[in-house]
């Protein structure tokens, strides 16, 4: 599945409405809030083409009910920023790779405790990632540098989903750490709160690991060297701040969207170190 700022921003929006939601046959589902209905399954959402996401509800037949009962217009529909739509490329699909026939499949946007948009990840068709921060002085509304160009950075250091990791620590609810956006997505589709930094492996820093003080942690190591030193940097700055830490890898594949894929719950993922990495583990080796 190729997440839309649109898409992340409905489920968001539904976790915080308090709508319990479940990934089902390629989609998103939920209620139907449109009808006032109980059944979970009843409304499909989906990423859709050229930045947006697609409702449908299937008792109504369509998504105008649904927008109207969560306050949303049609415009809402499309990546972000809305209030540029109009000044938008056709196909804003553009992402600064070296060959300009990439194209990009998936953004992930991260906020600040007040659901302000901090900075954005793009992922192209060839796995080429690039970062943008907002900007209302280009018509896609974000510029392709954190930095200035001294290197200075100029926007926060923040982990991804960071009002949602927020409402978990404060239900007591324990947080997953991934090593990228994706995997935090299939963890989140499965009704798990969970963060990662942006960058990927080896760009955890301790600047992340201040919002989950106190906090119950689980981390998944991707399965291979990098992995475990990621997951042994993220452990080595949560120590004594987290009130536990364990860690975790998938049971089959590489990470947890390989885990999940497999048909494998969350509750089947394997311990590998507790509550702390120990290196000499065999089963880190596996």
């Amino acid at each position: 599945m190729n997440d839309t700022i649109a898409y992340n921003r409905l489920a968001d929006l539904l976790r915080d409405m308090g709508e319990p939601t479940r990934y089902q046959g390629g989609a998103l589902r939920t209620r139907g809030l449109c009808h006032d209905g109980d059944a979970p399954g009843t409304v499909a959402i989906r990423p859709g083409n050229n930045g947006s996401v697609v409702i449908h509800c299937h008792k109504c037949g369509g998504n105008a009910g649904f927008l109207a009962a969560i306050g949303w217009s049609e415009t809402d529909l499309f990546d972000t920023p809305l209030e540029r739509q109009r000044d938008r490329p056709a196909d804003d699909t553009w992402i600064p790779c070296r060959d300009r026939d990439h194209k990009r499949v998936a953004q992930y946007v991260y906020r600040d405790e007040n659901s302000a948009v901090v900075h954005g990840v793009t992922r192209c068709d060839h796995k080429c990632f690039a970062q943008w921060r907002p900007s209302h002085e280009t018509k896609t509304g974000r510029r392709w540098s954190l930095n200035d160009k001294e290197g200075n950075r100029l926007v926060r250091t923040v982990p991804y989903r960071l009002p949602e990791l927020l409402k978990a620590k404060e239900a007591d609810r324990v947080i997953w750490i991934a090593e990228g956006e994706k995997d935090v997505h299939a963890l989140g589709d499965h009704g798990l709160p969970a963060t990662c930094n942006a960058g990927g492996s080896g760009k955890w820093t301790a600047e992340h690991a201040r919002h989950l003080e106190g906090a119950d942690v689980t981390i998944v190591a991707d399965r291979d060297a990098k992995g475990r030193e990621h997951a042994t940097v993220v452990v080595e700055t949560l120590r004594g701040l987290a009130r536990s830490v364990y860690v975790v890898q998938a049971r089959t594949g590489k990470d947890a969207a390989d885990h999940f894929a497999a048909g494998h719950k969350d509750a089947q993922f394997v311990q590998v170190w507790a509550p702390v990495p120990h290196p000499s583990d065999p089963a880190v080796a596996a």
